[in-house]
């Protein structure tokens, strides 16, 4: 196997914490990969179950609100808040930690967030987030993708794939 240049960048860690100036009900659009990318690692019941299960339990203990869950094979994407008080990498770092052991998911280092501005409109990225498996073709409707959490429903919804 051919050795990698020694001479690349070294990849940066990204802050994952609010701004002090930021609104403490900051809404964050967050997307985890797993690795290797291509693969389906999470949108199986025996995976999804456990995520969901964690979810709920970290819910119940305020380490954050879940606004919206959505796993896809090899990623999932979600919008949560975080408690003001709260550090959002500690929190990540180790529910991603507690579901690898659970469940035997790898991820990839660290995660990708965005804090919702001002303008941006939390129905608009829950639309957008359900609408990634449409995208992706693996549904032919947002509505038949079971591999949602959302609150408002009770936890996971849609029926069942094939």
């Amino acid at each position: 196997m051919k050795e990698p240049p020694q001479n690349l960048p070294k990849r940066r860690k990204l802050p994952h914490r609010a701004p002090a100036w930021a609104l403490h009900d900051a809404i964050f659009f967050v997307t985890i990969c797993c690795t290797p990318r291509g693969h389906n690692h999470l949108c199986l019941d025996g995976i999804a179950a456990p995520i969901w299960e964690s979810i709920e339990y970290r819910q119940q203990r305020i380490d954050w609100f879940v606004h919206l869950c959505l796993l896809m094979p090899d990623h999932l994407h979600a919008l949560i808040s975080f408690p003001l008080e709260g550090d959002p990498a500690k929190v990540m770092a180790n529910w991603k930690e507690i579901l690898a052991k659970k469940t035997g998911v790898h991820w990839q280092r660290d995660f990708f967030d965005h804090r919702l501005r001002s303008g941006e409109s939390l129905q608009q990225k829950a639309e957008y987030i359900r609408q990634n498996p449409v995208r992706k073709g693996l549904v032919r409707s947002a509505e038949d993708w079971k591999f949602v959490w959302d609150p408002i429903d009770g936890g996971p919804s849609g029926p069942a794939l094939p």
